[in-house]
């Protein structure tokens, strides 16, 4: 309410698209799978956009490249180097010019270098292109589940805040439009926190990008989306913000693969500012949802509640000392080369033994063995990353 007159924003169509991915093993084989994705953007603006004007195009977090630094434990530093991207780049400009064909933004995620934040490694980027054909926002996914070694801002936290400064909004922007809204984007990992959602609302968010979750977490109990879904209807409920959550498809690991798996297990949905589920696409594999977003109906359930804008009754000072003490280190890759698998398993590790100390977690009655890091080969020459990408080359280029 800063006394300026607004033009409302119109009603509009979000689309979230999953597809069927192959995984990488460098960086020229991304072009198959946007080949792929550019598929699904023209099926998805004729056939959707028919009912509503489509404005914001979502994709799922893998589209682009798939999981291959994450399956194969490749070093950071080599898939930093001969697998991922630079934002903008070659592959970013193949989306902008479909924004630019159909009036919309396009909001996408990709594992890119970084190199004015630090050299030699990759950050999981979110990226939202303008109608115009322009990269409008960039932001990095903040927390990882076990098995991914992409950096975060926090493994290099004093660049990061030399850089971008320590507030909120140095490590969750917001992007703000005059025509589709305020946009926020996390990935994966980051809703698994109901603070990313809350920091990106207190910054403004009013459509948040969340892509991609694996099962089990999709398919656990009996509903719809298992605690992806109820996650997402949470993140709505508590700040009211929409939620478009695509969902990646089945994935080749490798091009020797007969047939694709499907990692995920779909449920890509589209989520309203009171917790109600727009859209739900059960499969994963080549198909999209899609949900109405009317900001100025959510501008007006903010302003004109007394009950369920849960926000305004935060009464901050009494959490504000819940987080003085680390959990996990920052840092860890500032100097150091980001580890591998095994190796991170022990700061997990240690970060729940820091846990117990507090009495935050009470220990069992019994230990017993936990989940740990099995590569995949039967022998240190096939874990090998040199020997894996043969995987990826011509029958004649074989030795």
């Amino acid at each position: 309410m800063n006394g300026r007159a607004r033009e409302p924003v119109a009603p509009y169509m979000a689309v979230g698209i999953s597809t069927v991915v192959h995984g990488i093993g460098s960086r020229k084989d991304i072009e198959r799978n946007l080949r792929i994705v550019e598929d699904g953007i023209h099926a998805a603006v004729s056939i959707i956009g028919i009912n509503m004007p489509v404005r914001l195009i979502a994709l799922a977090e893998g589209a682009l490249t798939g999981f291959t630094d994450e399956i194969f434990d490749i070093p950071h530093v080599t898939a930093a180097r001969d697998l991922f991207v630079d934002i903008p780049g070659p592959e970013t400009a193949r989306l902008a010019a479909l924004a630019r064909q159909y009036g919309t933004y396009v909001v996408a995620q990709c594992k890119a270098r970084w190199p004015e934040v630090i050299d030699d490694r990759f950050f999981n980027a979110l990226f939202v292109i303008s109608p115009q054909g322009e990269v409008v926002h960039k932001a990095a996914k903040n927390h990882l589940w076990c098995r991914e070694r992409s950096c975060v801002p926090h493994d290099v936290y004093d660049r990061w805040t030399e850089l971008f400064g320590d507030g909120i909004d140095a490590f969750y922007p917001v992007l703000r439009t005059a025509d589709i809204g305020n946009i926020g984007t996390i990935c994966c990992s980051d809703g698994e926190y109901p603070e990313a959602v809350r920091a990106l609302a207190f910054n403004g968010a009013e459509v948040v990008y969340r892509p991609s979750e694996a099962v089990p977490m999709t398919q656990v109990g009996m509903e719809p989306g298992g605690t992806w879904l109820l996650q997402n209807r949470a993140h709505a409920h508590f700040n009211n913000v929409y939620m478009v959550c695509p969902n990646v498809g089945p994935v080749y690991v490798h091009p020797r693969m007969e047939h694709p798996y499907d990692i995920a297990g779909g449920n890509s949905h589209i989520v309203d500012y009171q917790g109600s589920v727009l859209g739900h696409a059960a499969s994963g594999a080549n198909t999209f949802v899609a949900g109405i977003v009317d900001i100025e109906a959510l501008r007006q359930f903010r302003t004109m509640n007394l009950n369920s804008n849960w926000m305004k009754d935060l009464r901050t000072e009494v959490f504000r000392r819940m987080y003085e003490e680390p959990i996990h280190p920052k840092n860890l890759w500032l100097n150091e080369e980001p580890l591998r698998h095994a190796d991170v398993d022990e700061i997990y590790r240690a970060n729940i033994a820091r846990l117990v100390s507090r009495g935050s977690f009470t220990p069992p009655a019994s230990a017993f063995a936990g989940a740990r890091f099995i590569p995949p080969g039967d022998s240190a020459d096939e874990d090998d990353w040199e020997q894996l990408r043969d995987l990826w080359s011509e029958p004649d280029d074989r030795p």
